[in-house]
């Protein structure tokens, strides 16, 4: 089965107040001791894998059908950075023909250059951080654009040839109201942008807002944050305008006209191999089952820039066949196509499976989950309790490891 692979680039122009991600805003000199040390990784993935147990050695193991340079804002790379990037991918993998390249760019970001430089990549989907097409909203938490620079870069996008974009938007920001929630989503459909992604407001220690929020105070606009009920009103008008305009939900947060699915994102969510590569990067590939019954291996990289330019080891996780179970569950109900449990039996066996009847039966009967033949999906209420749904069907924690250069060490 093809890989994904994903780059992680954590640098930004400025640190958004909501994001729970591992970026920062740095110096520019930071840029390229960072884009050395990634392609080192690339360079060793072959070791790397090996010494997880899940060898890439030939065709078609190293077979590349997608890849995702997010972040952070990796359109603030220059250009040579870029271009060294791909071709370091270019050089250690086999990149199949008709793969999907996507690269998440800040509006504001998109210079003639870059623009060239994309291409000059074999970039052919752009991904685009709006989260809003109200100006308040979205410099309340340190976006960077006004509506008129997403519309117009939009517009030159297009001019060169990119037709494939997303346009993410965030529902419970600062300011937002129903009229202007409703303005965003009604500017996000009218750009006739293949594929739209829509968030709800996340609200955790992670984040300079979470943060706020939780401890009551006013920073950061916190005080002008819709609560949790007008968030979920706000997410399900969206859900509802964007189906109705031909922008059909096929994830939780993720809309798509015909073929616009995002390649890259569904790998996650149906539990294909993928290899990631810098700083809060994560991996799951297929392994040869060990004695203990394990037949993939989960591994990540530190989640600080410091940690990881000082080679911190991966963290390693073997994914037994129970925990393949449950996230065959939590992530498969992600998708609005749900999961088929006669599948399920398949892979796994029927007693295997069985384990996980007892969080089924309670959810359908809440109105969290609905049942087709084998059919098993989130109702819409079920998506906005996604998370409870979930952690029902958790069990065990695997044991993690800690790999380095050349060798495995318990945790």
């Amino acid at each position: 089965m093809p890989l994904g692979l994903y780059i992680s680039v954590p640098f930004c122009r400025s640190k958004c107040s909501y994001c729970n991600f591992a970026s920062d805003v740095f110096s520019k000199s930071a840029y390229e001791n960072y884009v050395a040390r990634l392609l080192e990784d690339i360079a060793n993935s072959r070791q790397l894998t090996s010494q997880v147990g899940c060898p890439l050695d030939s065709a078609p193991d190293d077979t590349v059908d997608s890849i995702y340079l997010g972040g952070g804002t990796p359109s603030i790379l220059e250009a040579s950075q870029l271009l060294r990037i791909f071709a370091a991918v270019r050089n250690e993998f086999t990149l199949m023909p008709e793969a999907e390249i996507t690269v998440e760019c800040a509006p504001g970001t998109l210079t003639p250059t870059l623009l060239e430089t994309l291409q000059q990549c074999g970039v052919n989907r752009v991904s685009l951080g709006v989260q809003s097409f109200v100006d308040q909203e979205a410099q309340s938490v340190g976006r960077l654009h006004e509506r008129a620079t997403v519309l117009e870069e939009i517009r030159r996008l297009r001019r060169a040839g990119f037709e494939n974009i997303n346009v993410d938007l965030i529902a419970g920001l600062p300011h937002q109201t129903a009229d202007s929630w409703t303005f965003s989503v009604s500017e996000a459909i009218a750009t006739t942008a293949p594929h739209v992604s829509v968030y709800m407001l996340e609200v955790d220690e992670d984040s300079r807002l979470g943060r706020e929020l939780i401890a009551g105070g006013a920073r950061y606009h916190a005080h002008f944050v819709p609560d949790e009920d007008k968030t979920a009103d706000f997410y399900q008008q969206a859900c509802e305008r964007l189906t109705a305009a031909g922008i059909a939900q096929y994830e939780i947060s993720n809309f798509a006209r015909s073929a616009g699915q995002s390649r890259h994102n569904l790998k996650y969510w149906t539990r294909q191999p993928y290899l990631g590569f810098g700083v809060d990067a994560h991996s799951m590939l297929e392994a040869g089952e060990d004695a203990l019954g394990n037949k993939a291996v989960r591994f990540s990289t530190p989640d600080s820039l410091d940690a990881y330019m000082n080679r911190a080891p991966h963290t390693v996780t073997p994914v037994s066949v129970q925990s393949a179970i449950e996230e065959s569950f939590f992530l498969g109900l992600r998708l609005n196509c749900g999961i088929d449990l006669e599948g399920l039996w398949r892979e796994f066996g029927r007693d295997a499976v069985a384990t996980e009847e007892s969080a089924i039966q309670p959810c359908l009967e809440d109105g969290l989950l609905e049942q087709q033949g084998s059919v098993l999906r989130l109702t819409p209420r079920g998506r906005l309790l996604s998370n409870e749904v979930f952690a029902r069907f958790l069990i065990e924690e695997a044991e993690e490891t800690k790999v380095g250069t050349g060798h495995v060490n318990p945790r």
